[in-house]
Order: structure tokens, then sequence, then C-alpha cells
């Protein structure tokens, strides 16, 4: 089967994608000339003919038919060529203009093309939360996604690693922390402690230290309880009863530790109550949650705090720069459920889709202008770097079919005008009108 006609790309053969253009134009303009020269036919035969009405009818419609031909084809060959490469003015009109003609379109499309009605139109029906779902909610595009944001992390993360980030950090860190609000932050998650019984287990804790403590220092208990029974009653005094007061004091206390260690016993019931009492305080009270937020503050601001919050983020980055580069590390891994979670939130939260969709228009609305003027100006340089046989062929080739029909369309709107016209002058002056 023949490819049709081969152009030569880089020194490789291609084929001529306009190659059923050129057959299509060829055979149109073939049609056009062909009636052209049929009509011219036409008007000589009419000289052969028997004068009369009949042979003046045909004279004069076929005169006007080859008229109007030859004048749509000098037309037509104008805007592409000089006719019969004759140097008439105002021909050749689209190589000669090429610049101006390719200024105006490039201005058309700009102004008239990419607008902010059309691309609106264009983006509501391209659906582009559909579209991120779709593309997020597919594991064999969100897998590169997620790969290709894991490449990314050691550059972006080392690029934040010029001090100017933490030193925007150490700024901002206490005013987050350390302000009115951080009451009320440190009330909320207190309320998570004592809601999920993290509080008793703290107390439990501070109760096992205790007996631990009184454990391991009981013999140096007993020996000061002694001495401050004998400093107070005497040697004799604190000979005779010494040891025992230290017994009774250090076996009341453990006592009591065993009394307050039972899950629901008063003493815990009592330290609940206490508790949310100074949460709620903390929640309420201005003062207190000015307190709280001058103590974060202090802390945050402390120059150990940030040294070592500084060696936990030197850790954490080359932790995580370390898991990008493997390919099931748990960062790709991470990425990957965020943005199947990001696409899954889109499909199922109309807010989202809306926020989504909002944030596009914003986005394209705000580099529209620039987007049409360097459309404006992208198909001007495009079309000024054409040679002029190039612009006359593609646009030859694009509309240069449809201008056939021009030709074909004066050749018979001419026979026809001619003949009615021939006939209306008859009807008019009678037979001294002649053939046009």
């Amino acid at each position: 089967m023949d490819a049709g006609p081969q152009v030569s790309v880089l020194g490789a053969t291609a084929p001529d994608t306009d190659a059923a253009a050129r057959r299509s134009l060829k055979r149109h303009r073939m049609v056009a000339t062909g009636l052209l020269v049929g009509m011219g036919a036409l008007c000589a035969a009419s000289f052969a003919l028997p004068h009369g009405l009949p042979q003046q009818l045909l004279e004069s419609a076929s005169k006007a038919g080859v008229v109007g031909g030859l004048a749509d084809w000098f037309a037509v060959t104008a805007l592409f060529r000089r006719p019969l490469g004759l140097p008439i003015p105002h021909t050749a009109i689209i190589p000669a203009q090429k610049e101006r003609l390719g200024r105006a379109l490039g201005r058309f499309i700009g102004a008239h093309v990419i607008t902010s009605a059309e691309v609106s139109r264009v983006l509501a029906r391209a659906d582009l939360p559909g579209l991120v779902h779709r593309f997020l909610s597919d594991p064999a595009t969100a897998r590169p996604a997620a790969t290709a944001l894991a490449a990314a992390l050691p550059k972006l993360l080392g690029s934040i690693e010029d001090g100017r980030a933490r030193r925007l950090l150490s700024h901002l860190l206490p005013r987050l922390v350390g302000g009115p609000d951080a009451g009320r932050v440190v009330a909320r998650a207190l309320y998570g402690l004592v809601e999920g019984g993290r509080h008793q287990e703290v107390f439990t804790f501070v109760l096992g230290q205790l007996r631990t403590m009184l454990t391991s220092k009981e013999d140096d208990l007993r020996g000061g309880i002694r001495d401050r029974v004998r400093e107070q009653g005497g040697s004799l005094l604190g000979w005779a009863i010494g040891g025992s007061v230290a017994k009774r004091v250090i076996a009341g206390v453990n006592s009591e530790i065993d009394a307050i260690g039972p899950e629901g016993s008063t003493m815990r019931l009592a330290f609940d109550d206490w508790v949310r009492e100074q949460i709620k305080l903390i929640e309420t009270d201005p003062e207190r949650a000015a307190e709280i937020g001058a103590a974060v503050k202090r802390v945050v601001t402390h120059q150990s705090v940030q040294d070592w919050l500084r060696d936990v983020w030197e850790r954490l980055r080359l932790a995580i720069e370390r898991d990008a580069e493997k390919p099931n590390g748990h960062t790709i891994a991470v990425l990957e459920a965020t943005l199947a979670k990001f696409g899954a939130a889109i499909e199922q939260d109309p807010a989202i889709r809306a926020g989504l969709e909002r944030g596009v228009a914003a986005i394209v609305g705000s580099l529209l202008p620039l987007a049409q003027e360097r459309a404006a100006d992208f198909v001007a340089d495009v079309v000024a770097q054409w040679d002029a046989k190039t612009v006359t062929e593609r646009l030859e080739l694009r509309v240069g079919r449809d201008l056939q029909y021009i030709r074909i369309n004066g050749t018979l709107v001419g026979f026809l005008a001619g003949g009615l016209l021939f006939l209306a002058l008859r009807a008019i002056f009678g037979a001294s009108a002649g053939a046009l």
C-alpha cells in the first residue's frame, strides 16, 4: 500500500501528514479550473450557433460565467501568490503581510479565544476535582507521584537549611505557643489526659516512686527521727522511745500510701477533682491562662530547649532523607496514603471540591492576563519565523479547498446572472439590446 508522499526530517524519511489535504486541494482546483475552461468552451461554441435569441442568451450567460470565474480565480490566487507571476499590486497578500497577519491572529486569540468566560467554561466541563480524585485514587498514578514527592524532599528540606527557617521558627514558635491561647491549648491537652485516665497513671507512678524512696531511705529516716526526738526530749527520752516513734511514723506513711493506692480510693477521687478544677481554672481564668502561656514561652525560648529542638529537627531531617531514598520506605508509603486520603476527601466532601475549584479558578484568573499576552506574542513570533512559502502552503492547505468553491460558485453565478441580465435588458429595450 502506498504510504503517501514522504518528507525528510533531520535526515530521516517520515510520512507527509498533509498528503490527504494536498490531494483534496488538487482535486477541487481541477474541478474549478475545469468548470472555467468548460465555460470558455461554451462561450466559443455559442458563436457557431445560428443567430437568434437562444444563441444570444447562451453567449451572454457564458461570457458572464467566464468573467465571474476569472475574477474569482484572480481573487483566490492573489491571496497566496502573484497571478501568472505578474507583479500586480496588492497580490500575494499573505506572504507579503505574514507578520502583520501573525500579530493580528495572536491578538485575536488572546482577546477572543483565551477569555475568562471560555476558560471558566472549559474548567467546569473538565471536572478538575474528579480528575484529581481519579489520579490520586489510582495506585498506578498515586505511587509514582508519591515517589516523585519523596525524591524532591531532600532538596526541599535542604533549601530551608540556610538558617532562615531556624530563625523564623525560633521567633514564631514562642508567639504561637506562648500567647493568650496557650492556656486553653494546655487545658484541652490535659482534658484529653484526664478523660483517658492518664493522670491516675501519673499519680500511681509518683506513689510507687515515693514508696521506693521510703524503702531505700528507711534507715536514714529512723536515724533522723531519733535525733529529732533526742533534741526535743533529751538523750534519755530519745534513747527510750526514739526508735519506737520512728517506726510508727514510717509505718503510718506506708499505711497512708497503701490506702491511696487502690482504684477508687478517697484520695484518688480527691486528686481527680483537684486536677479537673485546676484544668477548669486554666481554661476560664485569664490570669491563670496568662501564667501558663508565660511559662510555656519561657520553656520554649530557653537555649537548652532551642538546642534540643534543632537537634531533633536535624535527626528527623536526616532520617526522612535516608528513608525517602528507599523504594519501599515509610516516607513513600505515608505520602501515598496521604494522597489517597486527599483524593477520597475530594470525592466525598463537597466543600473540598468547591474549595479546589475556587482555588484553581483563582489561580487561572490571576494568570489569565499574562497568558493572553504570552499567547498573542507566541502566535506572532511563530508566524513571523515561518518563511513566505511555508505560510502560503499551510494556509492554502487548510482553506484552499473551500476557496475553490468560491471559484466554482463565481463561474456558475456569473453564468446565471449574465443570462438573467440579458433577458431583463431584452424585455426592457427589445431586440436592440443584443448580447452582453
